[in-house]
């Protein structure tokens, strides 16, 4: 507590009020959400088989796949209906790669937003000194961004095809039984989606935060701030040449004056000169 209270009273914790340090913190956040939402999941749906003959019927067969949806290794028993006879059925598919590309990112964004927060509370004058942190803060935010984006619509693809194959009425056509007309075979539940479609909307969101993010990286570094000097450099130099045009055009005015008034200066000793030399010759 009294370090916190030192940190706090030295004003390091300023930081998370600006929007660079503030947009990580979101991002520290957000990354939990979406690999929680996503690596957490477990769900569950249930056919029924209902026979023509009523001893082999099974009206509640579970079904229970979960992260990182391996689906071909999903297996299930379901009647064959012909003599308490049973087949094990697999589901189809294997969407592991989107979806551990996915959590994977999460983390290690999840991580890396860690680690930036604590340097930017504990070290941000060091961070600040030379051109080499801001520099590599910016070129990981921007690996990040671009990260986050494909991860986001991988996954989405990807638990879209989930959705399908999952779906009570396609796993139907799995089972043999049901491609008998005399059995009938049904849906009691579906599984629920709720938790993924919230790991998706979080990952379209982290991209969001860390492409917001990339300007306000920039700006600390030296890239930015050479041009910032450059671009006052030059309107300073504007500046000056604006303010010398009026002297520029009074010394113009002035030396055309002069040149005038020395013009009808050399005419008037001119006329004079002529004159007598003139009289002098007639007489």
């Amino acid at each position: 507590m009294d370090t916190a209270n030192q940190l706090a009273s030295a004003g390091t914790f300023r930081v998370l009020k600006l929007p660079l340090g503030f947009i990580r913190v979101l991002e520290w956040l957000f990354a939990i959400f979406a690999f929680a939402t996503c690596g957490g999941y477990s769900g569950q749906l249930r056919v029924s088989v209902d026979c023509m003959e009523k001893a082999g019927s099974n009206l509640s067969i579970g079904i229970d796949f979960a992260y990182p949806f391996r689906l071909q290794q999903v297996s299930f028993e379901a009647p064959l209906c012909e003599a308490m006879r049973r087949e094990r059925v697999f589901l189809i598919g294997d969407y592991s790669s989107s979806a551990e590309f996915f959590v994977t990112i999460a983390v290690f964004a999840f991580l890396y937003s860690l680690v930036a927060t604590i340097v930017y509370i504990l070290f941000h004058n060091k961070y600040r000194e030379n051109n080499r942190g801001p520099l590599t803060d910016f070129v990981v935010t921007m690996v990040f961004s671009f990260m986050w984006l494909i991860s986001s619509s991988a996954w989405a693809k990807a638990l879209s095809d989930v959705k399908v194959v999952t779906d009570p009425d396609e796993v139907q056509l799995l089972i043999s039984a049901c491609k008998v007309q005399t059995n009938k075979c049904g849906s009691v539940h579906g599984a629920r989606w709720s938790g993924l479609n919230t790991s998706v909307v979080f990952g379209f969101l982290n991209f969001v935060l860390w492409a917001g993010n990339i300007w306000f990286v920039f700006k600390e570094t030296g890239w930015h701030k050479g041009a910032s000097r450059i671009a006052g450099r030059a309107s300073e130099k504007q500046a000056g040449t604006f303010n010398q045009q009026p002297y520029n055009q009074g010394s113009f005015d002035q030396s055309g004056s002069y040149n005038t008034q020395g013009n009808l200066g050399q005419l008037s000793e001119y006329s004079q000169v002529g004159g007598p030399t003139s009289y002098s010759n007639q007489m």
